[in-house]
C-alpha cells in the first residue's frame, strides 16, 4: 500500500470523553479484489456504490480501478508508470494521483477523469507533488501537494474553479470534505521523533485536532454529506482498525479475518470502504454496508 504521510507540530492536548463502540452488527462486509491482482486498495465510494481504488499487478506495476457493477475496469494516466484513483463525486468523476517513468517518488501529479473517459492534469503551481484526494459533490478537489519529501513540505490544498490554495499549516492532507468544502477533514503527524499520526476537523477556519480514544495514532480519511468521518487507528496492542465517528460516538471497523483494517472511504449512505491484510499477509480491499 502506498502510504502519503504527512505532519504537524502538535502544541496543544485535548481531553475527549468520545468513547469506542463495539462494531455494528448492522454492517456487511464484502472483499473487493480486481482480477489476478497481487494487492488491491479500495480508496473511494459514491452515494451509487461505485467504487474507486489501485491494485499491483503481477508485474509489480500499481494502476487505478474503478467498479461499477460489480465490474472493475483498470485506470492509467496516459503513458504513466503509476496510477492510483482516489475518489469518485456522484457523476462518476475521478480523481487520483500518477507519476511517469522516470520521475521521483516525491513526484506525484493529480487528475481528474470524466465519466466519459477525458483526463485533466492537476499540478499545484510551483511545487512538485500533488495528489488528489476527493472531488466533491460542487466539484471541488481537495487534497495536498508537497517537494522535497513525503511529510514536512507537505500541505493541504483545495481546487475551487481552477484556483488552488494551499492549507498554512505544513504536513497536512486534507483527505475529505462536506460538498462545498464547510467541513475538511484530514491528517498529520507530530514534528516528533514519535511522528504520531492525528486526524483533523478544518471548519469555519477552525483546525480540531482529534485522537480514537486511547488510540496511539488516528488518521482521519473521509467525511460524507452529514459530517460521519471515517479512518483508521493504530491500537496500544499495535494493530490498525477502521472507525467511523459520527458525532461523539466512534465505531470500530474490522474485516472478518483481518490483522489489519484501514477504512478509507465513506460515502452518504454511511457505507465504508477500505483495505485490509488477512491471515496469509496478502492486502485486499473490502466495501461495510449497513
Amino acid at each position: 500500500m502506498t502510504r502519503m504521510i504527512c505532519a504537524t507540530l502538535l502544541t496543544l492536548s485535548i481531553s475527549l470523553t468520545l468513547r469506542v463502540s463495539a462494531q455494528e452488527k448492522a454492517l456487511s462486509y464484502s472483499t473487493l479484489d480486481f482480477p489476478d491482482a497481487a494487492t488491491t486498495t479500495a480508496w473511494g465510494i459514491n452515494s451509487l456504490g461505485e467504487i474507486v481504488g489501485s491494485y499491483v499487478d503481477a508485474a509489480g506495476q500499481t494502476h487505478g480501478f474503478v467498479r461499477r457493477d460489480a465490474v472493475y475496469k483498470s485506470i492509467d494516466f496516459p503513458g504513466a508508470a503509476y496510477t492510483e484513483a482516489r475518489g469518485i463525486n456522484a457523476s462518476g468523476d475521478i480523481v487520483g494521483a500518477y507519476r511517469m517513468a522516470g520521475e521521483p517518488v516525491i513526484g506525484f501529479h493529480g487528475f481528474r477523469l470524466t465519466r466519459q473517459g477525458q483526463f485533466a492534469k492537476i499540478d499545484f503551481p510551483g511545487h512538485i507533488n500533488t495528489i488528489a484526494v476527493r472531488l466533491l459533490a460542487d466539484g471541488s478537489i481537495v487534497g495536498c501537494y508537497h517537494d522535497t519529501d513525503g511529510m514536512g513540505t507537505m500541505h493541504g490544498m483545495t481546487l475551487v474553479s481552477d484556483v488552488f490554495t494551499g492549507f498554512d499549516r505544513a504536513t497536512t492532507m486534507h483527505t475529505g470534505g462536506t460538498p462545498g468544502g464547510g467541513k475538511i477533514v484530514g491528517f498529520f503527524t507530530e514534528i516528533t521523533s514519535t511522528r504520531r499520526l492525528h486526524g483533523y476537523v478544518l471548519e469555519g477556519g477552525a483546525f480540531t485536532p482529534f485522537d480514537v480514544p486511547d488510540s496511539l495514532q488516528t488518521s482521519a480519511q473521509d467525511v460524507n454529506r452529514s459530517g460521519a468521518i471515517a479512518g483508521f487507528y493504530e491500537a496500544p496492542a499495535g494493530a490498525f482498525h477502521g472507525f467511523v465517528r459520527e458525532g461523539d460516538r466512534y465505531t470500530t471497523l474490522d474485516a472478518p479475518g483481518a490483522k489489519i483494517t484501514r477504512a478509507q472511504g465513506i460515502d452518504d449512505r454511511g457505507d465504508v470502504v477500505g483495505v485490509f491484510v488477512d491471515a496469509a499477509g496478502k492486502t485486499h480491499g473490502f466495501e461495510a454496508t449497513r
